[in-house]
């Protein structure tokens, strides 16, 4: 078989993310459940922005974006599927992604403004999201072709698709149909709840590596604290299995086996918004290079322990230099 231009190809909501600094008092105001993600209009996420105090800190975001970004600059050939809007907001996501070396082509381009999330973050550094799709939301699924993942060996998709029953059912068609491998990241504790009637059959059926944080596995698996357990049972589902824990590790489960992989730990945790989007990176980095599923794992944690101590998704630009070095990039 001839090899594929691309490596990856990530299908999600092209996100720009805005993240600010929140009091717990503050959020007590704001509807919804802490570290959830809840979709809103745009008039709500601007009357909350009305009301913030102090800096956003503006990045190029979104769950399988903030994981391709981060594969584009280990240098692996990536391509994205998803959404843009009509204004600045999109410009700047398409131009950022470009200039990381990812191949911008797949981009379907909409007649609304970008979508945009506002994470804030409380003082224990955990991140609750709303999110306005913008133009992410208007893809359709008659826009997405088996042609668009011909050229990429892996397909790696936001669970936040699921939202969408019919746009996700022909994402994951194409790109079975194109002889992609297929992995998903569960993203949040609401989809899981969401689309409980219908998450195990896509798990069986379509996916090879499916990513959960102890929320969404134990949202599908009621195992309560039993993360080896929740590895397993999501294990009979997939080839690879991974439940990431934060700051206790993550459990990878393939062939019933459970390996523990250990965390790495960090001084001071700032803001956790993209741990587990570029923890998938760094597993899927060792997986796409011929890697272990220990070094699988370790290259996850070691980038899930890089970003959150920063603001945002983003590992700054001084620390890439040691993560090239450990990844033998």
């Amino acid at each position: 078989m001839a090899e594929k231009k691309y490596k990856i190809i990530g299908v999600g909501s092209p996100i720009v993310d805005s993240l600010a600094r929140v009091s717990d008092s503050f959020l007590d105001q704001v509807e919804g459940a802490k570290g959830g993600m809840e979709l809103v209009d745009a008039e709500t996420i601007g009357q909350l922005m009305a009301r913030l105090e102090g800096d956003l800190v503006e990045a190029a975001g979104g769950s399988a974006g903030n994981t391709i970004f981060t594969l584009a600059r280990l240098g692996v050939p990536s391509t994205f599927l998803g959404k843009i809007g009509n204004d600045a907001g999109a410009e700047f996501y398409k131009s950022r992604f470009a200039e990381l070396g990812g191949d911008a082509s797949r981009f379907k381009e909409g007649d609304v403004p970008n979508g945009r999330c506002l994470s804030l973050v409380t003082p224990d550094s955990e991140r609750t999201m709303r999110t306005d799709l913008g133009a992410a939301m208007t893809l359709s699924p008659e826009e997405v072709t088996e042609e668009d993942f011909r050229e990429a060996q892996h397909a790696h998709i936001e669970g936040y698709l699921l939202f969408n029953r019919d746009l996700m059912q022909k994402v994951l068609d194409s790109a079975k149909r194109a002889g992609c491998t297929i992995s998903v990241d569960l993203a949040s504790f609401e989809v899981v709840h969401a689309t409980r009637d219908i998450l195990a059959d896509i798990l069986r059926d379509y996916v090879d590596i499916v990513f959960a944080n102890e929320e969404e596995a134990n949202a599908f698996t009621e195992k309560g604290d039993d993360y080896a357990g929740m590895a397993r049972d999501l294990g009979e589902l997939v080839d690879i299995a991974v439940v990431k824990v934060g700051k206790e590790g993550s459990y990878i489960c393939r062939g019933g086996e459970v390996i523990a992989v250990e965390p790495i730990r960090v001084d001071e945790v700032v803001d956790t918004t993209g741990a587990g989007d570029l923890w998938a990176a760094g597993f899927l980095y060792g997986w796409l290079t011929g890697r272990d599923l220990a070094d699988c794992g370790r290259f996850g944690s070691r980038l899930g322990a890089e970003v959150v101590q920063v603001m945002g998704a983003a590992i700054p630009d001084e620390r890439w230099k040691a993560i090239e070095k450990e990844f033998g990039v």
